[in-house]
């Protein structure tokens, strides 16, 4: 059973990546792919098509017609219910859902419920990897290396704006950036070199989440490697993200054909990239991570020293997706990479 889709901001880029998969294991002929797809506004579809009727409904929203989509309308008579009666029958879900309402260990503590084997890390590590500011909490506790950054709330910004802008002024300085705590894909990330920006950066965060996290701005590359396992994970070549036509690595700049290439291996020395290697094992480790995940660097200029960003637990799977191209660029092929999750998933599930 593959889910996607969702009520999170990133409900076009988990489309893209369910298109992706679900052909790829059709066109294995090992597996039979049964779709089920979430609303916008949580309700869920699991009979018709519900990749094309998403992908319909998304096309409409971003001012374009069915009939400008080549879906036939007709064909797409789906049944939207409130949970699929068929979730149980499933021999492995694969979820597909970036961000909040999937990412998040919501969606993990539905199939750990249902005692259904699933792709992916359980409840905590989901949930650990999508909140920022508990997931940086983390990696500090194991001493792994990050860049200075302050965490805040909603509340404390709207009761003293003026309070908290001196706060990230006097801790991080300019530039610096801030986003929501937890949304994925660079969604509401803005940088802020100024007081006013920084006001404007904080009231967007503020208004997508109550958590905001604010890193401290260094002048770097962008290293990322994906790493694969449960209890003895793998890690992929590092790459490296060399952005086109953007400031920094935004939603446009990773989801907007050309805006971002990736050069796999990245051009790094060997120690750096063991080094990679090792902090990325660590922090999947730390905070229990299982089946995947993509974990972000920065190799800051003119010092050489090596940052953790972040950890992603669903990373994406689009055919454009920094997850499957660093596997791919290792040796292991997209639809064999898909093999060995659902075999994972089920060695874990079996391991309880």
């Amino acid at each position: 059973m593959l889910i996607f889709g969702g009520r999170g901001g990133e409900h076009e880029v988990s489309l893209a990546s369910a298109r992706a998969i679900a052909d790829a294991l059709r066109g294995s002929g090992r597996y039979e792919v049964l779709p089920v797809g979430i609303t916008r506004e949580g309700r869920w579809i699991s009979s018709g098509d519900p990749i094309r009727e998403l992908e319909s409904r998304a096309r409409e929203l971003a001012g374009s017609s069915l009939e400008d989509s080549s879906i036939n309308a007709t064909e797409l008579v789906p049944t939207y219910e409130k949970l699929p009666v068929d979730l149980g029958t499933a021999d492995v879900v694969f979820p597909v859902l970036h961000g909040p309402y999937g990412e998040d260990g919501t969606v993990q503590g539905m199939l750990e419920l249902a005692d259904v084997p699933y792709v992916g890390s359980g409840v905590l590590a989901s949930a650990v990897g999508m909140d920022k500011v508990t997931m940086k909490k983390i990696f500090a506790f194991h001493g792994l290396p990050q860049v200075e950054w302050l965490g805040l709330d909603r509340k404390a910004w709207e009761k003293d704006r003026e309070h908290a802008v001196r706060e990230v002024e006097s801790a991080l300085g300019y530039p610096c950036f801030v986003k929501p705590s937890n949304l994925g894909s660079s969604v509401g990330i803005n940088k802020a070199t100024n007081t006013k920006e920084l006001r404007e950066a904080l009231d967007l965060a503020a208004g997508l989440d109550r958590r905001i996290i604010v890193e401290q701005g260094v002048e770097a590359r962008e290293i990322e490697v994906s790493v694969l396992g449960n209890e003895e994970p793998e890690v992929s070549v590092p790459g490296e993200i060399v952005v086109k036509e953007h400031e920094f690595y935004d939603y446009e700049a990773k989801y907007t054909e050309g805006g971002m290439e990736l050069g796999a291996p990245a051009r790094i020395p060997d120690d750096v990239a063991s080094e990679v290697r090792r902090v990325a094992r660590a922090a999947y480790t730390s905070i229990d991570a299982a089946g995947m995940a993509r974990v972000d660097f920065f190799l800051e200029r003119g010092t050489e020293r090596l940052l953790l960003n972040e950890i992603n637990t669903i990373p994406g799977f689009t055919p454009t997706s920094v997850y499957p191209k660093l596997w791919a660029a290792s040796g292991l092929p997209y639809a064999d990479l898909l093999d060995r999750l659902i075999r994972l998933a089920l060695e874990r599930h079996g391991s309880k």
